[in-house]
């Protein structure tokens, strides 16, 4: 699938954020149609300014390789030397200002990252989770924020799919089991598998799954909780 390059100027004066954008094949913007957005946030060694660089894994690496995704995807670029815990701002407007340019279902909003991503999946639906209708991060490190684990009742009704490799090395895998912990003491609605024989490389098998895109579309937020309105105060810039 072809993935066009982008630029979001947020209007704020905040530095842009280059990103990768895919649309099904049977897009059509003048359609009455609304489609599931899916929002990937990649790992520290895909930072800098080249997205060729994004779609070495996980879902941009997907889209190299098949002809049809039921999802409008959106993959930005973390700018080198810095981690998506300071763009969750950025990421959210972006987020809204997609919206307000394509039909996109506002219940069907999806978030996925591996590792550096997969942590920032976690902190940006932490201080979001009005805005997602189901989350999957892989490999994810605990975000460095003080009483993480205590907060997360504040997540326990967003479908949560959490994938970790026994094996790795990069980020143990006690950081997603005490994600996962904290999760099932306030009843969250969380699942987990753990590839016991992968390392940190628990993205490949798991983005090859048709079973992950089958549960995030099988989940959709309540329309009464959508609450955030969509955001013009940015301007988009094809590359």
């Amino acid at each position: 699938m072809q993935q066009q390059s982008c630029t979001f100027i947020p209007a704020s004066g905040v530095a842009p954020l280059n990103y990768l954008l895919a649309l099904p094949p049977d897009y059509q913007s003048d359609s009455t149609e609304r489609w599931p957005l899916l929002l990937f946030l990649h790992g520290r060694g895909e930072c800098g300014d080249d997205l060729a660089l994004v779609k070495r894994y996980g879902v941009p690496k997907l889209l190299t390789e098949v002809d049809d995704f039921p999802f409008i995807t959106v993959s930005p670029q973390c700018p080198a030397g810095t981690d998506w815990a300071l763009h969750n701002t950025t990421l959210l407007a972006l987020v809204d200002e997609i919206m307000a340019t394509h039909p996109i279902d506002p219940n069907r909003i999806y978030l996925t990252g591996l590792s550096m991503g997969g942590r920032g999946s976690w902190q940006l639906a932490m201080l979001y989770p009005e805005c997602f209708a189901a989350m999957a991060p892989i490999c994810g490190r605990i975000p460095d924020v003080p009483g993480f684990l205590e907060q997360m009742a504040t997540l326990k009704d967003l479908p949560i799919w959490v994938f970790h490799g026994a094996q790795d090395p990069v980020v143990p895998l006690e950081n997603s089991e005490k994600l996962v912990a904290a999760l099932y003491t306030c009843h969250g609605n969380v699942r987990f598998t753990v590839y016991p024989h992968a390392d940190h490389d628990a993205w490949t098998k798991t983005y090859a799954n048709p079973e992950l895109y089958e549960w995030m579309i099988a989940h959709s937020r309540p329309a009464q909780k959508v609450k955030r309105g969509r955001s013009r105060s940015a301007k988009l810039v094809d590359k």
